[in-house]
Parts: structure tokens; C-alpha cells; sequence
């Protein structure tokens, strides 16, 4: 019987898909839409609506939580500050997968996984440049 063994393996082992998932979830919060295969991106779209949840909470101990799981503070900051509080009227399913095509490599399907409710234009919210990464001045 597989009672309570919900979630797919991917043939990994628990590290590697944590670690696999953490990654993806920081992408998709930064980004707001990234390509992956078919089986990752629909395991993937149960993990970053928890985050979601965690974002409407607002609370301190949600931002820890969600803080523990995602990479970097900036994804910790844009989940918190803007992506919760675009969804906070819905409940559930903030994000799609979209089939897209297949690897040219290994004819795996590809998906493109992406927030239900983008910004206005309808492309990813404008990355900001990073502090300390000035090219040098050209003479």
C-alpha cells in the first residue's frame, strides 16, 4: 500500500531533491517564471503555493519559515512584499504550468511553470542591479 507517500522521487535522493526544489522555488520567486520538465515543475507548483501562504500570513515566524526554505533574502523579501500581497484575494492556485515543448537532447517534456497573476505588463517585474557590481569606467 502507498498510503501517505505523496510526492514524486524523481529519482533523487531526499538531499538532492531538497536541495533541487529549494533552487527552483528561489527562481520562480525572483523571476516569476522558469522552464523545467513536467514533473518537477508540477512538484514544484505544491511548494512555492505553500510559500505563497506563508507570504499572506505576514507574520514573523512566516518569514522565517519561508527565510529557512528559500536562498536568498531577496526572494524572502519580493515573496513578502510583493507577491502576497497580489494574491491576497485568492485562495489557492497562484501558479499555472503551462506545457511548452520537448528537450532537443533527451525528448524530455518541458513545461514553463509561472504565477497566475503577473505584473501589470504582463512580463516579470524589472531586476534591479546589484550593489557592488559596477564595471569598471572605460577611459
Amino acid at each position: 500500500m502507498r498510503h501517505l507517500k505523496a510526492g514524486r522521487k524523481l529519482n533523487r535522493t531526499k538531499a538532492h531533491r531538497k536541495a533541487l526544489f529549494r533552487n527552483l522555488a528561489t527562481a520562480l520567486v525572483e523571476k516569476e517564471q522558469i522552464k523545467t520538465t513536467d514533473a518537477k515543475a508540477k512538484e514544484l507548483r505544491r511548494i512555492v503555493d505553500r510559500l505563497v501562504t506563508l507570504g499572506k500570513r505576514g507574520t514573523l515566524h512566516a518569514r522565517r519559515q519561508a527565510a529557512a526554505f528559500l536562498r536568498t533574502r531577496a526572494a524572502v523579501r519580493k515573496l513578502f512584499d510583493e507577491l502576497a500581497p497580489r494574491f491576497s484575494q485568492r485562495n489557492g492556485g497562484y501558479t499555472r504550468v503551462l506545457k511548452f515543448q520537448r528537450r532537443a537532447g533527451d525528448a524530455a517534456p518541458l513545461s514553463i511553470v509561472e504565477f497566475t497573476e503577473r505584473t501589470e505588463s504582463g512580463a516579470p517585474a524589472p531586476q534591479q542591479k546589484r550593489a557592488g557590481t559596477k564595471k569598471p569606467a572605460e577611459s
